[in-house]
C-alpha cells in the first residue's frame, strides 16, 4: 500500500509537472506567434519603405540629369554670349562711333529684359508668334525658341 501511496504521488507530481510544462509552452508559442507576427508586419513595412525609396532616388537621378542638362545647356548659352562679347573692343568703338554703340546696347539691353520676361511667364508678342528661328524670336536668347515657341509648332 505504501508502494502504491508513493506511485500515487510521483504520478500526481508528474501530472503536475507535466501540465506546468504544457501551459508555460502554450503561453510562450503565444507569445512567439504574437512576436511573429509583428516582425512580419515589420519587414512588409520596411520592404514598403524600400521600394518608395528606390522609386524616389530613380526620380532624384531624372531630376539629377534634367538639372544636370539645363546647365550644360546655359554653359552654352553663357558662351555665345561670352563669344559675342570677345569678338568685340566696345571700348574702342564706343569711343569710335558712341550713338551706334548706343542704340546697338540699348537694342540689345531691351531684348535681354524681354528675355526675363518671357523666363518669368509673360505672354508671346505677335512677332514672337510668328518666328521662324531662334535669332528671328530674339537674338539676345534664341534658345528659350525652342522651349516656347518650336514645341506649339511640333502639335
Amino acid at each position: 500500500m505504501r508502494l502504491a501511496g508513493l506511485f500515487l504521488i510521483v504520478i500526481i507530481v508528474m501530472g503536475g509537472i507535466g501540465y506546468w510544462y504544457y501551459t508555460d509552452t502554450q503561453s510562450r508559442m503565444a507569445i512567439l506567434q504574437e512576436n511573429n507576427a509583428r516582425l512580419e508586419t515589420s519587414i512588409e513595412i520596411n520592404e514598403a519603405t524600400i521600394r518608395s525609396m528606390r522609386e524616389s532616388q530613380q526620380e532624384l537621378n531624372q531630376e539629377i540629369q534634367r538639372v544636370n542638362g539645363d546647365f550644360a545647356r546655359i554653359r552654352r548659352q553663357n558662351q555665345v554670349l561670352a563669344d559675342k562679347l570677345a569678338d568685340h573692343d566696345i571700348g574702342l568703338l564706343g569711343e569710335a562711333k558712341p550713338e551706334l554703340i548706343d542704340r546697338i546696347i540699348d537694342n540689345a539691353s531691351e531684348k535681354a529684359f524681354r528675355c526675363f520676361e518671357l523666363m518669368s511667364g509673360a505672354e508671346l508678342t505677335e512677332q514672337e508668334r510668328n518666328a521662324t528661328n531662334g535669332n528671328a524670336f530674339n537674338s539676345e536668347c534664341p534658345w528659350i525658341y525652342n522651349d516656347l515657341v518650336a514645341p506649339d509648332r511640333m502639335q
